[in-house]
């Protein structure tokens, strides 16, 4: 019978993360004294498969953040859901017969948490940030049928550029969600270039960050009135999501 008590988080420069406090702590909760949660920092994400040599036993499953959420997919053996839907990972079940499943949970972790923010002028929204977690939270404007376009500062298909914003552009889309790390400490001065001038008290400033709780980006509509939210609920609600499924 296997032995299945370690979970881990995959990415790059992670020693800040959310995930190994919160999964601790939860253990200790549930009197779950021998299982162990591990960050595993990889410079490149083809050091993956070395986690695994020979542990596969030990494994019950993985979350995976920046910048691995999709090309950690190369690596496992089926996706699922919303996974498969968008082209990124960031919960991994590791089965009995040690396949690797592929699950997003930050789409169910975004809609929750910004559910109850919605009113009925909340119809467009703009992105900002082109990775794979704002391809999470562009499929979940979807689910509540939310116009979106991404904002970048390359050009891309059916985007705008960070300098080509403007006065109608930031009127028009009342749901602005930061998925760029700008902003995150210990860069806390630093800011998306958007016009925050063009922001109203209608508007709902959305930012995955959650490190600091109040970024720049959230500071400056929070003077001008919108609602704004930082990302710590939608991480909460994800990681409840990931638990959930390496318990299926």
């Amino acid at each position: 019978m296997s032995n299945r008590l370690k979970f881990g988080l995959v990415g790059k420069n992670i020693s800040y993360s959310f995930s190994k406090k919160y999964f601790t702590e939860k253990f200790q909760e549930l009197g779950l004294q021998h299982n162990e949660y591990k960050n595993y920092d990889l410079p490149e994400i083809e050091e993956f498969p070395f986690i695994l040599y020979h542990k596969e036993e030990d494994f019950k499953g993985f979350n995976v953040t920046i910048p691995y959420k999709q090309s950690i997919i190369k690596y496992l053996d089926d996706v699922q859901g919303d996974a498969k839907d968008i082209g990124a990972v960031n919960t991994i079940k590791v089965t009995k017969d040690n396949t690797l499943v592929g699950y997003n949970t930050d789409v169910y972790g975004f809609q929750r948490s910004i559910e109850p923010l919605l009113q009925k002028h909340h119809t467009k929204a703009l992105i900002l940030g082109t990775g794979g977690a704002s391809k999470a939270i562009a499929h979940a404007l979807s689910k509540f049928g939310i116009a979106y376009r991404f904002v970048s500062r390359n050009i891309i298909d059916k985007g705008f550029l960070y300098t080509a914003l403007t006065k109608e552009i930031i009127e028009e889309h009342t749901i602005i969600i930061n998925c760029s790390p700008i902003g995150t400490f210990p860069n806390i001065d630093n800011s998306p270039n958007i016009p925050y001038q063009f922001i109203t008290n209608k508007h709902i400033l959305f930012d995955l960050i959650y490190n600091p709780n109040k970024t720049k980006f959230l500071q400056e509509g929070e003077k001008i009135g919108a609602t704004i939210k930082n990302g710590l609920e939608m991480l909460e609600f994800q990681a409840e999501k990931s638990w959930e499924i390496w318990n299926s």
